[in-house]
C-alpha cells in the first residue's frame, strides 16, 4: 500500500464506509483523506500519531480525526493479537445533514472539534467501543441509526481530550495535498535507491531548507525520519517474504547494514533477526 492521499469510495452512495478489522500492522501508512475518521482499536499498545501530535496508547484507543488531517495507521508495528474498526464519514454529510438539521447540531459541533483530533477515554470509550464492534453485523438502515447514536454519545461526552490546541487545516488546502501527494508518490517509487533531500525539494520547487520546514510542519516528521519509517515497513515485508537481513536491508534502500539494524531496532523495538525469527508476533 502506497503512502498517499487515500481515495475513499463509500459503498452504494452511503454517507459512511466501515472497515471491519483491517490489518495494516506491517505497513507504515501515513495518509490523509477528506473523510472524517473514527477509529477504535483494542488488544494493543501502539502509537497515536495524528497531525503533529504523537503519543502512545495502551490496551485500546478511540479517536475521531478531522478532514484531511495526516495520520498514521493505529496498528502500525503491533505484535499482539488485536481488533480494529474504522468508520469513515463523508464531509458532505456533515454540511448537508449535521449542520442543517437542528436536532443534530451537537454532532455538527463534534465534527468541528474533530479538526483538533479527539481522543476519548473512560466509559465513553468502553461504550462506543462495544457499539462500533457490532456495526458490521447490521443492515444498512440499522447501521445508519447505530452510527448516529454513536456520534450522539461522543457529542455529549465530557471524557475526551483534544490532540491539538488549534484546529488542523494545513493539509485541507488543495495545493498542499497535491504537494504532499507528490512527495509521498516519489518516496514510494524511489525508496529502494538513495534519495537526497535536495532532490525531493527540487521536485516541489522549494529550497532544501524551505522543504525541510514545510515537510516537518505538514507531516509532523522530519523527512529523514519519515523515509526511514517507510523503508523499515518495506523491510518487514521482505523479511516476512523470506528474504534474509542483508537482502531486506539493501532491498529497501539502506546502504549500511549496521545503520539498518540500528534504525530497525529504534523503530520496531527489536532487531531484524528477531523479527524474522518470530514473524507471527507481528500480525
Amino acid at each position: 500500500m502506497k503512502i498517499q492521499l487515500e481515495n475513499i469510495q463509500p459503498d452504494d452512495k452511503s454517507s459512511f464506509r466501515l472497515l471491519h478489522d483491517p490489518k495494516l500492522n506491517d505497513l507504515f501508512f501515513w495518509h490523509f483523506h477528506p473523510e472524517y475518521e473514527l477509529v477504535y482499536i483494542e488488544g494493543a499498545d501502539g502509537i497515536r500519531h495524528v497531525g503533529k501530535h504523537r503519543s502512545n496508547y495502551q490496551q485500546s484507543d478511540l479517536v475521531l480525526i478531522g478532514s484531511n488531517i495526516p495520520h498514521l495507521n493505529f496498528d502500525y508495528g503491533i505484535k499482539t493479537a488485536y481488533r480494529k474498526e474504522v468508520l469513515h464519514i463523508s464531509p458532505s454529510f456533515k454540511e448537508q445533514v449535521f449542520k442543517q438539521v437542528r436536532e443534530l447540531s451537537s454532532i455538527h459541533t463534534l465534527f468541528e472539534q474533530a479538526q483538533h483530533g479527539i481522543v476519548f477515554y473512560g466509559k465513553t470509550k468502553q461504550i462506543v467501543g462495544e457499539q462500533i464492534k457490532t456495526l458490521h453485523l447490521l443492515g444498512a438502515f440499522d447501521q445508519f441509526i447505530a452510527v448516529i447514536q454513536i456520534l450522539k454519545t461522543l457529542a455529549l461526552s465530557v471524557e475526551f481530550e483534544l490532540l491539538h490546541k488549534q484546529p488542523v487545516y494545513n493539509s485541507s488546502d488543495k495545493k498542499q495535498r497535491q504537494r504532499l501527494q507528490k512527495v509521498y508518490s516519489f518516496i514510494d517509487e524511489h525508496y529502494i535507491r538513495k534519495i537526497k533531500v535536495e532532490e525531493v525539494a527540487q521536485l516541489v520547487n522549494l529550497s532544501k531548507e524551505a522543504f525541510c520546514r514545510y515537510f516537518k510542519k505538514h507531516s509532523g516528521n522530519t523527512f529523514t525520519a519519515f523515509l526511514n519509517q517507510y523503508r523499515i515497513s518495506q523491510a518487514k515485508r521482505l523479511l516476512l517474504a523470506g528474504k534474509n537481513v542483508s537482502e531486506a536491508c539493501y532491498g529497501c534502500g539502506f546502504e549500511s547494514l549496521s545503520y539498518f539494524n540500528r534504525t530497525f531496532k529504534k523503530i520496531s523495538g527489536e532487531n531484524p533477526s528477531a523479527f524474522k525469527n518470530n514473524p507471527t508476533a507481528d500480525g
